[in-house]
């Protein structure tokens, strides 16, 4: 989406991908994607061959799956893709618009001098070769492994580690089931802290009896292996006896609030790489698609000014925080409350509806979340002992509202950044001492 972009405006635009062009798109993902993103960015919805379903809902169980919300709306309805195809008409979008790819390539660093990324030295995969690249504006777009950001000096003033336990490990398999899905216009999430700490399974249905069936758990101290918890807990189940594997695979996700600062001089980072994912769903490809267009206009704007400094590229910071990143913040403190939560917890919450359906579909939307509890439900958390509960819960929504105010005053330009920093810095501490278990 950022070469596309640069690339509409007649700017020259080089895109460089390890794998090789017919498999540009292909990852480990859950491969749903909502419906608000393509209205928000004016692209044509999903279709052909590179769309497998659409979806209406999300079904949601805790623990006990004897319960289920059942969400509808605009904030989950969305497509089920097939993500090579659909990253191949990403692709052909760039190139038409003029970008040239350099496929097989893998970037190894950047190439800074005198403070500034000037461009990145690759080898190419197939010869073998080493190549430097110069360039006025280098995007940072290498997912998870961050192969830029990482190897940034401090001073550019991006942060290049992130905390492990805002990381995510996964493993997820296409499988082709006996029977189809009961309802296979919804998708279902499973919550269990025994099975997926600090995660969730879920259960996809693709194109015809196929699924997209996989989990994540929190890369707390002692994590077990997500392959082994799925086909323990989950392909073990008689729904999927007799079904066949198409593909499997796992990876690593960033769940938590954007990078606070996504530019220095000569670089934006974009997508994973910068943490552009929901925090509590793990959903990534509309906010990157987000982040990579908002990243494209501002190299745009920069360019003509004739300044690609970290001030001059700072308005990517300020685009995407308000689009989707502020919205991100929040929702990473009702992640943070989501961890210190147990089974009987979860239980309770969805037994006593302390947050109803449509207060669930606003909290994935990132908006404010009414909290149901009444002089009743207070009664009866006394008699279960459970007043905790119901104060954490208050203290997080309060919480959700400080973080997002705060995000409101993001600095204009650099100069007041690392105090806002030391602020937000604060209030996430705050989180994590109220209700991250240890």
């Amino acid at each position: 989406m950022a070469a596309k972009t640069v690339a509409e405006a007649g700017l020259e635009v080089c895109l460089i991908d390890r794998k090789g062009k017919e498999d540009i798109g292909e990852k480990v993902c859950g491969d749903a994607i909502g419906k608000h993103h393509f209205d928000d960015l004016g692209l044509d919805y999903p279709a052909g061959d590179y769309l497998e379903r659409e979806i209406v809902g999300a079904k949601i169980y805790p623990p006990d799956i004897n319960m289920v919300y059942r969400v509808k709306g605009a904030g989950v309805y969305g497509f089920m893709i097939n993500r090579r195809l659909f990253g191949q008409r990403l692709l052909r979008d760039a190139l038409n618009a003029g970008a040239t790819l350099l496929d097989s390539v893998q970037v190894l660093q950047p190439i800074i001098e005198k403070g500034f990324v000037v461009g990145v030295a690759a080898r190419n995969l197939k010869t073998n070769e080493k190549i430097k690249l110069n360039s006025k504006v280098v995007v940072e777009a290498s997912g998870f492994s961050a192969i830029l950001r990482k190897k940034l000096p401090p001073e550019l003033g991006i942060d290049t580690d992130i905390d492990k336990g805002d990381i995510e490990i996964c493993y997820r398999e296409i499988r082709k089931l006996r029977e189809p899905l009961a309802e296979p216009d919804f998708g279902e999430m499973y919550f269990n802290q025994d099975v997926t700490p600090g995660g969730y399974c879920w259960v996809f249905p693709e194109g015809g009896n196929k699924v997209n069936v996989g989990l994540g758990l929190a890369m707390f101290n002692g994590f077990p292996n997500p392959k082994r918890q799925l086909y323990d807990f989950v392909l073990s189940k008689p729904f999927f006896k007799g079904s066949v594997l198409i593909k499997g695979g796992g990876g690593h996700l960033p769940t938590r609030r954007p990078l606070y600062c996504m530019t220095g001089n000569g670089i934006l980072i974009v997508g994973d790489a910068a943490c552009q994912t929901n925090p509590v769903h793990g959903g990534g490809i509309g906010p990157s698609m987000i982040g990579g267009t908002h990243a494209g206009e501002t190299i745009i704007e920069a360019i003509e000014d004739g300044d690609v400094g970290q001030g001059a590229l700072w308005p990517y910071n300020i685009r995407y925080l308000k689009s989707y990143g502020i919205k991100q913040a929040g929702l990473d403190v009702f992640r943070i409350f989501l961890l210190g939560l147990g089974n009987e917890d979860l239980n309770d919450g969805l037994k006593y509806r302390l947050i109803t359906e449509e207060d669930l579909l606003k909290a994935t939307r990132g908006e404010e979340v009414r909290l149901n509890i009444t002089e009743k439900t207070i009664r009866v958390f006394r008699g279960l002992r459970r007043l905790r509960l119901l104060n954490n819960l208050r203290e997080a929504a309060s919480l959700m509202k400080r973080v997002k105010a705060w995000y409101q005053g993001y600095p204009t330009s650099p100069r007041g950044f690392e105090k806002w920093r030391k602020g937000i810095e604060s209030l996430f501490k705050e989180a994590e001492l109220k209700f991250r278990k240890t």
